[in-house]
């Protein structure tokens, strides 16, 4: 499985979940959510009925965080591509000619070979559509003094109200995957990149 990524912002797993399925439930896909709310699946696989192509699918979890979604993609079933292709190059190294007869399988099978990249692009275009980002909401780049329980901005060393110190109890997220950081990390937790 992919690591999960975090965007924060006015999006919601039920919005990013229709929208999976009204762009992937069509052509040779189908796709289906299963589940609603807080925890949301969506599963995109070939047709049974396809023409042309090998078999596959993968799955889509979107869980509901504060002020935005976590979305992590599923392992793709590969074995049906991986027979189609094979399939494609022992007839084609039987009898080159008969590669013209397959050459809607080998469309169709490349084509879900870049699946996971094309879900991937779509998630991220429609969250920055919604306004959602790898970056905290404006709601939770607040930190609230433990004294006076005021709201301050990132960044404030001291307290807007009382004064008080702060501390180095500053929020922030990995640029990479939108994963929220403990102060002085230097590496995200979640994907690895560094800081």
């Amino acid at each position: 499985m992919d690591k999960p990524k975090t965007y924060h912002g006015q999006i919601t797993a039920d919005e990013l979940g229709n929208a999976l399925v009204a762009e992937f439930n069509r052509g040779n896909l189908r796709a289906q959510r299963i589940g609603r709310g807080k925890q949301v699946i969506v599963q995109i696989s070939s047709r049974e009925n396809s023409k042309s192509g090998g078999r596959t699918a993968i799955s889509v979890v979107i869980h509901q965080v504060e002020d935005g979604v976590s979305v992590q993609l599923g392992e793709q079933s590969w074995l049906g591509v991986a027979a189609s292709l094979g399939q494609t190059a022992f007839w084609a190294w039987r009898n080159p000619f008969s590669l013209i007869s397959r050459l809607d399988d080998l469309a169709q099978d490349v084509e879900y070979l870049q699946l996971s990249d094309r879900i991937t692009e779509f998630i991220d275009e429609t969250a920055y559509t919604a306004g959602a980002t790898f970056e905290l909401s404006q709601r939770l780049k607040r930190l609230v003094c433990e004294y006076c329980l005021t709201a301050n901005p990132v960044g404030a060393s001291n307290c807007i109200a009382c004064g008080a110190p702060l501390g180095l109890v500053q929020p922030s997220t990995c640029k990479n995957c939108g994963y929220v950081l403990k102060p002085g990390e230097k590496i995200c937790p979640n994907c690895g990149e560094k800081q």
